[in-house]
């Protein structure tokens, strides 16, 4: 594993008190206008289909003994590095995306257990899960359908994207997300219809004669060395110092509005900048974290795919995988191992489901059980702990709802002492179940505050449900 050289930062260290606000303050910005988009948006799928120049993938069942359900087939590519080995004595100070989704115990891996538990039959009697037949129902739902999904390591496979600055830098991308539906149902993105009100927060693109993507703003530097210095034992969050491992300049987010493609707006975060193809040939992994976005676990410019690493969470009871790359104040950006957006401040928050409310919210405990052996684990306090992730809640998805957003508003929560003293906390699965507690006065916004926006938002993008 190549690791960072340590190079100063002066755009981070003027704006590093953009952190998170532990009394619970909201910050609310100017949400932007709807706007009209011509008949090229279909056009502009067809044009980066053809220009992600990855491997077609055939879809094929997951063996049954670890995922009822035809997800998607396993990645079995040579030695790709496990998730998260670099660093692993101090996940704190490690480069690179942390340790995966399946961790060693029910605190730190979500993954459901077969059907055949309990029962005095083995798995093959067992018919496929109601999902495939309706994805709203019981069982396994692929959702981000743009590659595989490798269950044995909670990554997923995608294609890659090269585009260009005005001066010629390249741009190395994804694309996940998108505010057309015909776009999405050809490329194999999520739709989200709330990313249409995000124009006041996306750096623009133009499509040039080859098809590619010409951005007129934005640039990320991946240099800085990630590091975060915890709290004391048992109230490790706030850290007491952050430093994400990846910096966007002022006119950075990972929302991007072509404009002469029917104005369509795409979910289309940078995982490399400013370097060329022999800089970021690391198919097998050992990937140099001074070049490319924390959360890739293998990247091939050669076959023009990027493995990332994927999350624990919960929407609405049902465990969930999904994608974290950007956040809009540098303390989630250090915390989430992903990149420092400035230009995702734009964003309004607070306004959750209301008329051009861009976001949807996300749900993070800050006081939440420790250890991966305990059922109940959840939120900053222990991901700064073990080093794992928090198990945070998101709110709607396709499939359980319609007011799906990557842009997710966080909001963090506290239990109250009392709620602790009583053995109340427990781990939360779903948003009504949390907001039923803070009328309750069990929970709470960090410091004992008023709950709702904590001001800041993440670029999460859902990529698997799991049941």
């Amino acid at each position: 594993m190549q690791h960072k050289h340590l190079t100063p930062n002066l755009t981070l260290r003027r704006i590093a008190l953009n952190s998170i606000d532990y009394d619970g303050c909201s910050v609310s910005f100017r949400p932007s206008t709807s706007f009209h988009r011509a008949g090229a948006a279909f056009a502009i799928a067809i044009a980066l289909s053809f220009t992600a120049l990855a491997q077609d993938s055939t879809r094929l069942r997951a063996p049954r003994p670890a995922f009822q359900g035809p997800i998607a087939e396993r990645i079995r590519a040579a030695d790709i590095a496990d998730v998260g080995a670099a660093g692993a004595a101090d996940p704190n100070t490690a480069q690179g995306p942390g340790p995966g989704p399946i961790g060693p115990g029910p605190g730190c891996n979500l993954f459901p257990a077969p059907p055949s538990v309990g029962t005095t039959v083995n798995l093959s009697y067992f018919g496929p899960p109601p999902s495939t037949t309706n994805r709203s129902l019981v069982g396994p739902v692929q959702l981000l359908n743009t590659g595989p999904v490798d269950v044995a390591k909670g990554t997923i496979t995608i294609p890659l994207y090269l585009g260009h600055m005005k001066n010629g830098k390249n741009v190395w991308y994804i694309l996940t997300d998108v505010d057309d539906s015909d776009v999405a149902a050809s490329l194999g993105l999520n739709f989200s219809a709330k990313m249409t009100f995000m124009a006041n927060a996306a750096r623009t693109a133009t499509l040039d004669q080859n098809g590619d993507l010409v951005f007129d703003k934005g640039t990320v530097d991946f240099s800085p060395v990630r590091s975060i210095t915890p709290g004391p034992a048992g109230n490790e969050f706030p850290p007491t110092a952050a430093q994400p491992g990846a910096v966007g300049d002022k006119d950075y987010s990972p929302f991007v509005q072509i404009v002469n493609a029917g104005g369509v707006i795409y979910n289309a975060p940078i995982v490399a900048f400013g370097v060329n193809a022999v800089d970021i040939n690391f198919p097998n992994g050992n990937v140099d974290y001074s070049k490319v976005h924390d959360q890739v676990v293998a990247i091939d410019p050669t076959n023009m795919t990027v493995t990332i690493n994927l999350i624990n969470g919960f929407s609405f009871g049902k465990p969930v995988w999904y994608l974290s790359m950007d956040t809009s104040i540098p303390l989630g950006a250090a915390i989430e191992h992903n990149t420092f957006a400035p230009l995702m401040a734009a964003l309004h928050l607070g306004g959750d489901d209301t008329f051009s409310s861009p976001i949807e919210r996300i749900f993070i405990s800050t006081n939440g059980a420790h250890d991966c052996a305990n059922p109940q684990r959840q939120g900053l306090s222990a991901d700064l702990a073990d080093g794992f992730r928090p198990n945070n809640v998101v709110g709607g998805i396709p499939t359980n709802a319609l007011d799906y957003s990557p842009a997710w508003d966080a909001q963090l929560f506290e239990w109250t002492q009392d709620a602790i003293n009583k053995g109340y906390r427990g781990q939360v699965r779903e948003e009504f179940q949390i907001l039923t507690f803070v009328q309750d006065g069990l929970i709470t916004g960090p410091g004992g505050g008023k709950f709702g926006s904590s001001g800041f938002s993440i670029n999460c993008t859902i990529v698997q449900r799991l049941d």
